[in-house]
């Protein structure tokens, strides 16, 4: 019997996907649920499942452009697939059985002295370069030159580098500079980098996009992530971040600046009563922004559960276009990367995006003394047909207030002793 299967939907508004990659080879056997190609859209990146186990036949190639619904390929079930394969997952099925190991063959002893000066060490060490240091401590040891090869039982990253960099500093004379390439190397870009490139010109072109900056003292989140980090951490599963102070802060200056929040539609300008912030996170397959919904109504510790689940989904490549759509806000993270200061571009059709950057100690002034604190420079990039220059302004200031007091984020921005006396 022969089972078709088509192509997914990844939403309403997406008539038209592209073969990504092909996750198990034509006429491997796979398995049902087992995951065999990836589907992109100009949003996401779905996956295809086997609906039944048997022989699979690929219909449409890589890189081909397709209706939803097409059929991709088709599964024989009446090819037996061994119930030895073990579970479903997202690896091309194996064509052979494995190979028997080896019975493991018996080492030849080694010598048990460490080698003089000018002694040679054997084939295995004959050629092989040791430090003055290196050498004094397996003297002291007693360790021989064979004794420590045999010693390595696995070469790693470390150990090819420190070859590779021998072989770099070694002698013009002795080793014979490559031939260098010429070579290009042509890469078809994926739905989604091709849509992301279309919505960055029009942002360009269609935005009057300005970007204003700020810098923020991160001492007292700071310390308090490093208070309470081991405390949250136990109660929640996971560590807690930056993103999530940011997130909070951002939603509740919102309240005071609402038009950040708002975005255009033809001649008109939409208000969300709610706060939906996307988070940008960078994937394999470029950058994604899943969104947080109400964040102006969620607690910091549920913002950073959301944001981590979100993110993983977005690296696995199981993210929904719904996680993905929507949003009246991004706040996205050079820091990571270590970027000092950068003016991000809006996300359509928003009206406004927060940049965070690298954190850096640097003096500045407290209380009229030169003190070191670790310092993070923040920008807002905005529609000024949207959003006024005050109010762009005022929401960094708002955000940078919480931020270097984070206990004000529990009294909606404002000052808990202003609340206290009334004023």
């Amino acid at each position: 019997m022969i089972t078709e299967i088509k192509v997914p939907s990844p939403g309403e508004s997406i008539t038209e996907v592209e073969i990504g990659r092909w996750l198990a080879e034509d006429g491997a056997q796979v398995r049902q649920g087992q995951e065999i190609a990836e589907i992109e859209s100009d949003k996401a990146t779905l996956t295809l499942v086997a609906e039944a186990s048997g022989k699979l036949k690929i219909l449409l190639a890589e890189g081909e452009r397709v209706a939803v619904g097409s059929i991709a390929c088709s599964v024989d079930t009446s090819v037996e697939v061994p119930a030895e394969a073990g579970p479903a997952k997202a690896e091309p099925a194996l064509a052979e059985a494995p190979k028997p190991a080896e019975p493991e063959k018996k080492e030849a002893p080694v010598q048990s002295r460490m080698p003089e000066a000018n002694e040679p060490a054997g084939d295995q060490s004959a050629n092989l370069k040791i430090s003055a240091v290196a050498r004094e401590i397996m003297k002291e040891q007693q360790l021989s030159v064979d004794e420590l090869i045999h010693g390595l039982k696995r070469i790693g990253k470390k150990e090819v580098e420190a070859v590779l960099g021998l072989r770099g500093a070694a002698s013009p004379a002795l080793d014979q500079p490559a031939q260098p390439s010429r070579e290009l190397k042509r890469e078809k870009m994926t739905s989604l980098r091709r849509k992301l490139s279309e919505r960055l010109v029009t942002v360009k072109n269609e935005t009057a996009m300005l970007t204003t900056f700020n810098e923020i003292d991160m001492s007292q989140v700071m310390d308090l992530r490093k208070q309470y980090q081991q405390s949250f951490t136990e109660a929640h599963g996971l560590k807690l971040g930056f993103m999530a102070f940011f997130t909070k802060a951002a939603a509740i200056a919102m309240q005071y600046h609402p038009s950040v929040n708002s975005m255009l539609d033809g001649e008109d300008i939409i208000h969300p009563e709610y706060v939906d912030i996307g988070i940008a996170v960078q994937t394999p397959k470029g950058l994604m922004v899943p969104v947080v919904r109400n964040a102006e109504s969620k607690s910091v510790a549920a913002i950073e559960t959301e944001i981590k689940e979100l993110a993983d989904k977005a690296r696995a490549k199981k993210i929904s276009v719904e996680e993905l759509s929507g949003g009246t806000f991004t706040i996205t993270n050079g820091g990571v990367f270590g970027s000092l200061l950068s003016t991000p571009i809006i996300n359509p059709p928003q009206s406004a995006i927060l940049g965070m950057h690298n954190i850096v100690e640097r003096p500045v002034a407290v209380n009229g003394k030169v003190e070191i604190r670790p310092m993070m420079y923040v920008a807002l990039s905005y529609d000024h047909r949207v959003i006024d220059g005050k109010d762009s302004v005022g929401f960094l200031v708002k955000v940078k207030e919480m931020i270097e007091n984070p206990r004000k984020m529990l009294t909606g921005g404002k000052d808990p002793m202003e609340l206290l006396l009334g004023i």
